[in-house]
C-alpha cells in the first residue's frame, strides 16, 4: 500500500472533476495517478449522509402534521358551532 499523502486542495480538485465536471472516476483517478478507491473515498466522505436528509424529511413530515392537525381542529370547530346554530334555528322558528 502506497503511503502517499494528498493535500486538501488536491482532493477538492479530484472530487469536483468528478462530481460537478462529470468525469468518469477511472478517467479522473488514471489521469491525477491516484487509485480509483481512494477516489471513491473522498467523493463519498464529501457526500451529504443520508441520515441528515431522512432528518429533514422527518422534521418536515412532522411540521406538517402539526399543521394539518391545527386545520382539522379549526374545521371540527367550526362544524360544531354550525350544528348548534342549526339546533337553535329548528326549535326556535322565527
Amino acid at each position: 500500500m502506497s503511503s502517499q499523502r494528498y493535500t486538501p486542495e488536491f482532493k477538492d480538485e479530484a472530487v469536483k472533476q468528478v462530481v460537478e465536471r462529470g468525469y468518469s472516476v477511472a478517467e479522473v483517478s488514471e489521469r491525477l495517478g491516484i487509485s480509483a478507491h481512494s477516489l471513491y473515498k473522498w467523493i463519498n466522505a464529501v457526500k451529504p449522509d443520508k441520515s441528515e436528509a431522512q432528518a429533514k424529511e422527518l422534521l418536515e413530515a412532522k411540521s406538517e402534521v402539526l399543521k394539518l392537525r391545527a386545520q382539522l381542529r379549526r374545521a371540527e370547530e367550526e362544524r360544531d358551532i354550525l350544528k348548534k346554530a342549526a339546533r337553535y334555528f329548528a326549535r326556535n322558528p322565527e
